[in-house]
């Protein structure tokens, strides 16, 4: 038996084989029993607690941590052997890079969904949709800093790839000044919010409604149907006027009489018109005034305010006044004013010029 147990294959005995397979065979019993138990104990719980959390341990348990024990005691096992020193220092890489590679998607796991929890807890899941940009870029962020480490472990000289790394990003930054305003931009966006999906928007001469926020750009759908893109440069060095913010619409509106409309009337239209506007719903009024004299017209002004951002009821409530006013003016025989002249003729100085026989 020993003598069976001190034979070499490929430099180790079979005494360590078997050793190795036992460290293998004790870490997958082990590993099972410890799953077994772990795994239906969160199960058990997470229709009591937090469901989400326990989905996400149940999944990074299976995903990470086990392929990770898996791993660690082939690695152990392997150790515990020698094919040479070539093939010690391929199995010592191999278990680096895979190593890094679980780490940086349990890293990008782990941060994704913190970073979704934070932002529906905050923002709702409105938030959450915007949120894929933000994640990709993150996500890269993380695979950079994974890479790093996996060349610092693998001997590389790190400082000297960062330097050439900052003296290329300091050139890459000149030549897209554009691209990274738009990035920042959009970092403004996101966690600013002077606009979100579905909001009606205004800024320089354009309107429209926001159907989705890029890294780069913003598309917006004109009330003509066609798609604008914008840059988020251009859209956060802008006055941008958000209609969906408004919780009340200011409204003036004029109008006019003729000089022929007597005293009694004037006093007359600042009480009637001001009656109209408070018997509209949705409305507040604020003030009324006769104006001013004007060159053809006694001029009114009022001011009242819709108590909500839809143009439509805004609309029709201007609707409504103006036709309650024209009914009511037309009744009290109140006329509009409009454009006109008034020619006076002296009849005895036209006599005058005009003599018999010329």
């Amino acid at each position: 038996m020993q003598e069976i147990l001190n034979r070499q294959y490929f430099g180790n005995s079979v005494y360590e084989y078997l050793t190795a397979a036992v460290i293998i065979i004790i870490t997958i019993a082990f590993i099972h029993i410890v799953k077994s138990i772990v795994v239906s104990r969160l199960k058990k719980k997470e229709t009591v607690d937090d469901p989400t959390r326990h989905k996400f341990i149940i999944k990074s348990i299976n995903r990470f941590l086990i392929p990770a024990v898996y791993l660690g005691a082939l690695y152990l096992a392997l150790e515990s052997l020698s094919f040479g020193a070539k093939a010690d220092k391929t199995i010592g890489v191999i278990y680096i890079i895979v190593v890094t590679w679980f780490l940086v998607r349990f890293v990008i796991s782990l941060s994704d969904y913190l970073f979704r929890r934070y932002i529906e807890r905050t923002q709702g899941e409105s938030g959450s949709n915007r949120l894929k940009p933000l994640v990709g870029f993150l996500n890269l962020l993380i695979w950079i800093i994974g890479l790093i480490f996996l060349l610092d472990n693998l001997g590389f000289q790190i400082s000297t790839i960062v330097a050439g790394l900052g003296i290329s990003g300091i050139a890459v930054a000149l030549a897209a000044q554009a691209v990274l305003g738009d990035l920042f931009s959009y970092f403004v966006i996101y966690f600013d919010k002077p606009f979100e999906i579905g909001d009606f928007v205004i800024f320089d001469g354009n309107m429209g409604a926001i159907e989705k926020i890029g890294i780069k750009t913003t598309r917006i759908r004109s009330i003509s149907g066609e798609e604008l893109v914008v840059s988020n440069s251009t859209l956060t060095g802008t006055i941008l006027h958000n209609y969906k913010r408004m919780q009340r619409r200011r409204v003036v509106f004029k109008l006019g009489v003729t000089y022929q409309t007597p005293a009694e009337k004037l006093r007359y239209i600042s009480t009637k018109v001001k009656e109209v506007i408070e018997k509209q719903p949705n409305t507040l009024f604020d003030r009324g005034h006769f104006q001013g004299f004007g060159n053809f017209s006694l001029d009114y002004e009022f001011v009242y305010y819709v108590l909500t951002s839809d143009y439509n009821v805004y609309m029709d409530t201007q609707q409504n006044i103006n036709l309650e006013i024209y009914e009511d003016f037309e009744k009290q025989g109140i006329e509009f004013a409009y454009p006109t002249q008034t020619l006076f003729v002296n009849k005895e100085e036209s006599e005058k010029e005009i003599k018999p026989g010329s």
